[in-house]
């Protein structure tokens, strides 16, 4: 650990260890900047990004012309093209939007406009024989769908790991328990100040997601968005639900919310949710009974072949959402200074894209970066269910999690490396552990023994499963 006197010096300095962060740091390493993240918590993903839906969006239904439209369309481009060489799975499912009343079949036509609009072109209506050949089980009143074949699902996880640990290969840094407490602009570099010494730099990303409004305001003086924090609730069926569905099944989306998905998970579940809920708390991921049975329930609507399959798991994440709709970046060629604000639902997809956006405002301000010519490329571990795991491969050793047949070579490898794991949930992330059906019940005590002196916080056993 850095002490409070110590300096990094960087041309490039990423406020935020989440998927937008992680991204950005990947780019401009490979442009050739040296690259320094900032994350407050002991690992990525703490925040907004470690609670999403996993999926791969078109931009079929973004604002027509929008720097979101843009930037998922060139996320979605990106992830297709990068994604073997960094070994991150890829679940081709397609996705149809399900009409189940004709007030619903209503808006078909205004959706396949924008569709169209859009450039994804090969979005099309399919009469109900038609979604019921590709998805037998889905409950027989749905009326008529709109099929969108590029919308894939991915592992929400391994790809930002991915995209930080490609450039920490080429050169950057990452600093963890280094909250941005203040910062002073010379009128041509940044002094920022974290628990981890001060970091001087050229150019600052504020990629802070939930917190990035005040980021702004304590570093710069003010901000021109508000964070509304969305939480959204998930219902995650047992893996005995992953082939009832290939689809992703999203609704007939309103102002306020792409709404209630269920979809098949990169890891062989089944899952339904978010809901949109506004609140005050930038961090209260608190779920409740009342609206979980509500979703339980949507999905039974949905896909009758559900009854009767347990839950394994449930959750909330909560959306960085702001006053208003549209992302909200700020750009300051005079400080120096990018903010990238109210990234939500499609930040997963456009994070690639906005990078690539964040790469030609600093060349605005005036950057200039030799890009590398043979960058490194890592490679993830795989955890996707239809490709094969860590288990597969002679001298494993044991198999600590028989439900996700997480293996102790994993577990020792995501506790080593460029990037170790610094928490029980960051462990989780990289390898599943504890995420399966008993929920840690039987592998705690064996993973509380393999993490011993090796997290920020001690695991007791029990606690995994907590």
């Amino acid at each position: 650990m850095k002490s409070a006197s110590q300096k990094t010096t960087t041309d490039v300095a990423i406020i935020g260890g989440g998927v937008v962060g992680c991204a950005v740091a990947r780019r401009m390493a490979l442009a050739g900047a040296s690259v320094v993240l900032l994350e407050k918590a002991s690992d990525i993903l703490d925040g907004a990004s470690k609670g999403n839906s996993a999926i791969l969006h078109t931009g079929f239904d973004a604002p027509v012309g929008s720097l979101e439209w843009q930037c998922v369309q060139n996320g979605h481009q990106e992830y297709l093209e990068i994604h073997e060489r960094l070994n991150l799975p890829l679940l081709k499912t397609g996705a149809m939007i399900a009409a189940w009343t004709e007030e619903q079949e209503e808006q078909f036509p205004a959706i396949l406009k924008k569709a169209h609009t859009n450039q994804v072109a090969d979005v099309r209506q399919l009469s109900k024989a038609e979604i019921h050949s590709m998805e037998p089980n889905l409950a027989k009143d749905v009326r008529t769908a709109l099929y969108i074949p590029r919308e894939y699902v991915i592992d929400p996880w391994s790809a930002p790991l991915a995209y930080l640990l490609q450039a920490i290969e080429n050169g950057g840094r990452a600093l963890f328990n280094a909250q941005v407490t203040g910062g002073t602009f010379d009128g041509e570099h940044w002094l920022l100040e974290t628990p981890q010494g001060q970091v001087h730099t050229k150019y600052v990303v504020n990629a802070a997601g939930l917190y990035g409004d005040l980021v702004d305001q304590q570093v710069l003086g003010n901000s021109d968005f508000v964070i509304k924090p969305r939480k959204g609730q998930f219902v995650v069926f047992d893996k005995a639900a992953g082939k009832l569905i290939h689809s992703v099944i999203l609704p007939v989306p309103t102002k306020i919310t792409k709404g209630i998905v269920l979809f098949p998970t990169i890891f062989g579940n089944m899952m339904v949710g978010p809901t949109a809920e506004e609140q005050e708390g930038r961090d209260d991921a608190s779920v409740d009974t009342a609206t979980l049975q509500s979703l339980h329930d949507q999905a039974l609507r949905m896909l009758p072949a559900l009854e009767g399959i347990p839950v394994t798991a449930t959750y909330a994440g909560i959306r960085p959402a702001t006053e208003q709709p549209e992302y909200r970046i700020r750009k300051e060629a005079d400080r120096n200074w990018i903010t990238l604000g109210g990234i939500r639902s499609t930040g997963l997809t456009s994070a690639l894209g906005i990078a690539a956006h964040v790469q030609s405002l600093l060349e605005g301000f005036g950057a200039e970066f030799q890009e590398l010519e043979n960058p490194g490329i890592p490679q993830v571990p795989n955890l996707a269910n239809h490709l094969p795991r860590d288990c597969h491969k002679p001298g494993f050793g044991e198999i600590v999690c028989h439900c996700e047949m997480v293996t102790d070579r994993e577990i020792n490898a995501a506790l080593g490396g460029k990037i170790p794991a610094g928490s029980m949930s960051g462990l989780k992330r990289r390898t599943r552990i504890t995420m399966g059906r008993c929920q840690g019940f039987y592998c705690s005590a064996r993973l509380a023994e393999l993490t011993k002196d090796k997290l920020e916080t001690p695991l007791s056993v029990g606690e995994a499963h907590d």
